[in-house]
């Protein structure tokens, strides 16, 4: 009597794991955190998010969106790793670089990328790299040969990239760090305080300074990204540049940041029924026509990847050769 009322209980709970779940949002308030700040692309992209996903969650719970930038990230990703309740009503959206952060040494981190659960990712990045139509280098050969001097972000893509291409393919920028974002560095090209930027995502480029390119105010010099851009044809792949295999290697590792450009991550323990939800529910928007259009006119970028593909790049950034992390360790730190 014992085992056949225990095979009931199991039948009765499998029967009920995915309607518990699937209950289990009615009434509820999800916060997405943003580790970055407000008015950027991820910003703007997790608004964007926000605005539609409700519909694809069974019980249609409400969003709150709350910024998280200090350590661009680090504290956002930190607060989901430890402290962020584990029942999927909080998930962050967060900066690329946290998928090298513990691997170069950020200060601060307290979180694996490993231990993380990975709900998908709302675009791909192309960095770009550009000057003032007036400044001293117009083209791509002419990195190599003069200085360029660019805006820099502490911590991030704007002046990580280019340390790692002066450290990697003999570029010769020269960065004037300590701006807050990208918009910020904008503003100081100009005003004519800083000649270019080594890296913005093209994705944001094109929302944030449509003018730039429409009035042809900067060219465009190099592209970053593990593959060309369609967009940019005939602008030239800083792996182009690379001489050697283990530099190319660390470029690469550098440039998987660029697949998982705006990922979304939950803590860890979440219910596994939970965390399907969510990944269902992103994956939906990539079919909703309404999502779609708000972002075509808003002007952003996505590219929806699943949680699955997400776990095969941290996959791929475990598996690189321990000489390509360290060279990729050193560039991201060289002056």
């Amino acid at each position: 009597m014992f085992r056949k009322l225990f095979a009931a209980a199991l039948v009765f709970s499998a029967a009920t794991l995915p309607a518990l779940g699937a209950d289990f949002y009615a009434g509820k308030q999800i916060t997405l955190i943003v580790g970055a700040y407000p008015g950027g692309g991820y910003d703007l992209l997790g608004r964007l998010m926000t605005r539609h996903i409700s519909k694809h969650i069974p019980g249609a719970p409400t969003w709150v969106v709350q910024s998280m930038p200090a350590g661009n990230s680090v504290a956002a990703t930190n607060h989901i790793a430890t402290i962020a309740p584990r029942d999927g009503t909080v998930i962050a959206l967060i900066q690329r670089g946290m998928l090298h952060a513990k691997m170069n040494n950020a200060m601060g981190v307290q979180f694996d990328i490993a231990k993380l659960n990975w709900i998908g990712n709302l675009n791909k990045e192309t960095g770009v790299t550009l000057g003032n139509v007036n400044a001293p280098v117009q083209k791509a050969s002419e990195l190599f040969e003069k200085e360029l001097i660019v805006g820099g972000q502490t911590g991030v893509d704007p002046e990580i990239t280019p340390r790692i291409y002066n450290a990697l393919i003999g570029t010769k920028f020269r960065i004037i760090s300590g701006y807050p974002g990208t918009p910020a560095i904008g503003l100081a090209m100009e005003k004519g305080e800083v000649e270019g930027i080594g890296d913005w995502s093209w994705s944001s480029l094109k929302v944030q300074k449509p003018e730039w390119l429409r009035d042809k105010k900067v060219n465009i010099l190099l592209q970053g990204a593990l593959e060309n851009d369609p967009e940019l044809a005939g602008v030239p792949n800083a792996l182009d540049y690379v001489k050697d295999p283990i530099s190319r290697q660390a470029l690469e590792l550098y440039f998987t940041q660029k697949t998982v450009a705006r990922p979304l991550v939950a803590p860890p323990d979440v219910p596994a029924d939970r965390l399907a939800i969510l990944r269902k529910a992103l994956m939906a928007l990539a079919d909703d026509k309404e999502f779609l259009e708000d972002a075509q006119r808003s002007r952003l970028d996505v590219e929806i990847l699943p949680g699955e593909a997400v776990e095969k790049v941290i996959a791929k950034i475990a598996s690189t050769p321990p000489e390509a992390v360290a060279r990729m360790v050193k560039a991201m730190s060289a002056q």
